[in-house]
C-alpha cells in the first residue's frame, strides 16, 4: 500500500537493512501549547535518536484528510477556541467540554475505524499522544489495528481533568507525567507503576536551556527601556488576550512592561496606542521570546503550563489569576504556583497593580523558590520513549521465538488485514 505524500516510506539504518523505528507525536492546534510541545520534543529527538524516524501527526488531519470541514466552515476545527482564547471568552468552557466528550464518546466507532486504517497505512512503531479526550479511541484503534505498538499519552498540563480528559482508566497504556499530582491520579486510575512515568515538568523549547551571557542594561536601552526598572513579561499564548489591555492600562504609570500580542497584530496596534508614562515594548509574533524573557524580571499571563513553565525556567517569578474565567484545564496551575512559592495568584487582573507590588516587595524570596525548580523533561522524555519502545521490541521478539512466525510489531505480516478484519467486526 501506498503511503500518503505525508508520511514517505521509511529508509533503512544503513547495510543492515534495518528498518528505522518510527515515532508519531500526535498533536493539535487547539491553544497552541500541544504543537509546540510536539516541534519541541521532535526536535530533541531527532538529535538524541537519529536512528528514530520522528512525525509529527496532526489529529484533525488524521480525522479529515480532504479537509472538507474547512471547505465547509471556511476555517480549521480548533480556529473558533483559538479565536475565544484571544478574545478572553473562555467562561463556560467546562460544560462545553462536557459536551465535546459525550460528542467523542456517540462517535467512538467511527473514529476507532478511521484511526485503524491510518494506523494500517503508517505502521509507527511507537505512537505519542500530546492531546487529550481522545486517548481512548486512539489507544483501542493502535491496539486493534497494530497489537504491541505501545501507546503513549503525554500530558501537556500540570495534572488531569477527571474523567477521560487525559487519563483513561483500564487502559494497557503508559503516561508520562510532568507534576507530583499527575502521577498520582494516574495511580487513583489503577495504572501500574512501570507504566507511570514522572518527569520534572513540562516539555519547553530547547532555546529556554541556552545559556546566553547578557548585558540586560544595554539590551534594555537598545529597546528603549529603562535599564534600572523592574521589568513585567505579559504573555497570553500565541494569538494574546484583550486582558492584556487592562494590564496595560493599570501598569502604564508604574511598570515597565514588554507584551506579547503573537499573531493579533490589531491588539498591538492597540497597545502601542495607549498612552504612557512607564517605557512599554510591544512585541508581534516572534521566536526570540527567550531573548526578550532574559530582559524582563517577572512573569504577568494566564496560568498556561507552557508560559509558566517558560517563565520559571528563566527564572522569572510569576503573577497569575484563578477565577471563572480559567480554564478547567488550567485551575490546578494556580494551585502549583502557591504551593511551590513561584509567585502570585489573585481572582482578576483588575488588581494587577496590587499584585505587581506584591511581588516586588518579597521580590527575593519568590525568586529563590524559582529557581530551585529544575525542569529538565526536555531531556528527560527521550529516555523514558527510549526504554519503552526497547521493551516492546524485546517482549515481541521473544514471543515470536515462542511462537517460530515473526510477529505484526516487525512488520513482516500485513497490518492492513488485520485493521481490515477488525474494522469488519465494528461494523458487524
Amino acid at each position: 500500500m501506498q503511503l500518503p505524500a505525508a508520511y514517505p516510506e521509511p529508509p533503512d539504518t544503513g547495510h543492515t537493512g534495518e528498518r528505522m523505528k518510527i515515532v508519531d507525536l500526535i498533536y493539535f492546534n487547539a491553544g497552541g501549547g500541544h504543537r509546540a510541545t510536539a516541534v519541541a520534543l521532535g526536535a530533541v529527538l531527532r538529535q538524541r535518536k537519529p536512528e528514530w524516524q520522528v512525525r509529527l501527526v496532526n489529529l484533525f488531519e488524521v480525522l479529515d484528510p480532504q479537509n472538507r470541514y474547512r471547505s465547509i466552515t471556511g476555517s480549521a476545527p480548533e480556529d473558533w477556541y483559538n479565536k475565544r482564547l484571544a478574545r478572553g471568552w473562555t467562561i463556560g468552557m467546562a460544560p462545553e467540554l462536557k459536551l465535546l466528550q459525550t460528542v467523542i464518546r456517540l462517535a467512538h466507532r467511527p473514529l476507532v475505524k478511521q484511526f485503524q486504517q491510518h494506523w494500517a497505512q503508517t505502521e509507527p512503531d511507537l505512537v505519542v499522544s500530546l492531546v487529550p479526550n481522545f486517548n481512548r479511541a486512539l489507544f483501542e484503534s493502535l491496539a486493534s489495528a497494530l497489537p504491541g505498538v505501545p501507546h503513549v499519552t503525554m500530558l501537556t498540563d500540570l495534572a488531569d481533568v477527571p474523567p477521560n480528559f487525559w487519563i483513561e482508566p483500564d487502559q494497557d497504556q503508559h503516561f508520562i507525567c510532568g507534576t507530583p499530582k499527575a502521577v498520582e491520579q494516574a495511580r487513583a486510575l489503577g495504572h501500574a507503576e512501570e507504566r507511570i512515568h514522572a518527569t520534572s515538568g513540562m516539555i519547553i523549547r530547547p532555546d529556554f536551556y541556552d545559556v546566553i551571557r547578557l548585558d540586560r542594561a544595554r539590551e534594555r536601552h537598545r529597546y528603549g527601556l529603562d535599564p534600572l526598572r523592574p521589568t513585567g513579561v505579559v504573555l497570553f499564548g500565541g494569538h494574546g488576550s484583550k486582558a492584556m489591555l487592562g494590564i496595560a492600562k493599570k501598569l502604564a504609570e508604574s511598570t515597565q512592561l514588554i507584551l506579547f500580542c503573537g499573531h493579533n497584530k490589531a491588539l498591538a496596534r492597540q497597545l502601542r496606542a495607549l498612552p504612557q508614562r512607564a517605557p512599554r515594548l510591544v512585541i508581534e509574533f516572534s521566536l526570540d521570546i527567550p531573548c526578550y524573557m532574559r530582559l524582563a524580571d517577572f512573569f504577568i499571563g494566564k496560568p498556561g503550563p507552557g508560559s509558566i513553565s517558560e517563565a520559571v525556567q528563566q527564572g522569572l517569578p510569576v503573577i497569575v489569576v484563578e477565577n471563572a474565567w480559567t480554564m478547567p484545564q488550567e485551575r490546578y496551575n494556580a494551585a502549583w504556583v502557591r504551593d511551590n512559592h513561584l509567585g502570585i495568584v489573585h481572582g482578576s487582573f483588575r488588581t494587577i497593580d496590587r499584585a505587581v507590588a506584591q511581588l516586588l516587595s518579597q521580590f527575593e524570596k519568590f525568586r529563590v523558590s524559582v529557581r530551585s525548580i529544575d525542569n529538565r523533561a526536555l531531556f528527560e522524555v527521550p529516555e523514558i520513549l527510549d526504554d519503552i519502545l526497547d521493551e516492546a521490541t524485546r517482549i515481541h521478539s521473544d514471543e515470536a521465538q515462542a511462537a517460530c512466525h515473526p510477529p505484526r510489531f516487525l512488520r513482516t505480516s500485513s497490518s492492513a488485514a488485520a485493521a481490515a478484519s477488525t474494522s469488519a467486526s465494528l461494523s458487524d
